[in-house]
């Protein structure tokens, strides 16, 4: 499909050579080919069956656990923070939620009706679509032990339900059945929550990830996956790491599994300190730790 052809039929924002760097939580990383935001579910399923079969496609929610490298991102990136919202009770005992809602909204609008299930959600920095891609969880509770089914879409740009058992999720990983290529959003269980005892234990938790967690700072949240029976930030720490700067990212003073930036920084700048992060903590430990972020682009 040509250039002009996709400006024509398309009614969402469509942008080529588009700086990543806008649209990640690290606030760094190179241009996008094309960047494109649906103005609703219609359109981005018209946009996919537009596209040559072989595009490269990326899915940006809020970009919060994503570090896209300084060469950018070739083939088409597509943005749904903001274009796939919508969000509704479904029954008593599920909520819908498109993939372009912000995790902290759901867990918001499940607390306003009186619903529990969802409170973990407020401690996930992206959206519904970047939890499900990678089974996000925090304080316990994981993204995909809540679906109840998942709508999907295929490279025809056609849009179907599925059922969890169709995919195979693990803690930080989704394995997508063929066919399948991004999330449209999902139904998520929840239950009865009359008296308001999830609502102040999910006040409690954030009040305790405010006091511990760089929040406000340029991070992609927890940067490294805790390896079994133990804690990366406390491999870390342990390690002397806090602190630790290439150009302009560091690992957090306040919380040794985050890596915030400042205005100079680079992708390289960070993806240069998960490297040095994870050699220093396997020679002095002999944990290697894994990161949780997705690293994608070519560098510059």
């Amino acid at each position: 499909m040509s250039a002009a052809h996709r400006r024509s039929t398309v009614r969402g924002l469509l942008k080529y050579d588009e700086p990543m760097a806008a649209h990640t939580s690290w606030r760094v990383g190179g241009p996008a080919d094309r960047y494109f935001e649906p103005a609703d579910r219609d359109d981005l399923l018209a946009f996919i069956a537009g596209l040559p079969a072989r595009e490269p496609l990326t899915w940006v929610g809020l970009g919060s656990n994503l570090l896209v490298r300084d060469g950018g991102v070739r083939g088409t990136v597509i943005g749904l923070h903001g274009a796939l919202d919508g969000l509704a009770a479904a029954g008593e005992h599920e909520i819908y939620a498109e993939a372009g809602v912000h995790c902290a909204r759901l867990a918001k609008y499940a607390q306003t009706q009186r619903r529990a299930g969802l409170g973990f959600m407020a401690g996930i920095p992206g959206t519904v679509g970047g939890a499900l891609a990678m089974n996000a969880g925090a304080w316990g509770g994981e993204t995909w032990a809540q679906v109840v089914a998942v709508e999907v879409v295929g490279r025809d740009g056609h849009a179907q339900w599925r059922d969890p058992a169709d995919f195979h999720a693990r803690y930080r990983h989704v394995e997508l059945p063929a066919g399948v290529i991004g999330f449209l959003g999902a139904r998520f269980r929840v239950g009865a929550d009359e008296h308001g005892e999830h609502e102040r234990v999910t006040r409690e938790w954030l009040a305790r990830r405010k006091a511990t967690q760089p929040v406000g700072k340029p991070t992609a949240g927890s940067t490294f996956r805790n390896p079994p029976g133990d804690h990366a930030a406390r491999l870390i720490e342990a390690c002397g790491l806090k602190g630790l700067r290439i150009g302009g990212a560091e690992v957090s003073t306040m919380h040794a599994n985050f890596i915030v930036t400042d205005d100079a920084a680079r992708a390289a700048d960070v993806e240069a300190l998960i490297e040095q992060v994870r050699d220093r903590v396997h020679a002095q430990t002999g944990v290697e730790l894994q990161p949780e972020v997705k690293i994608i682009g070519v560098p510059a």
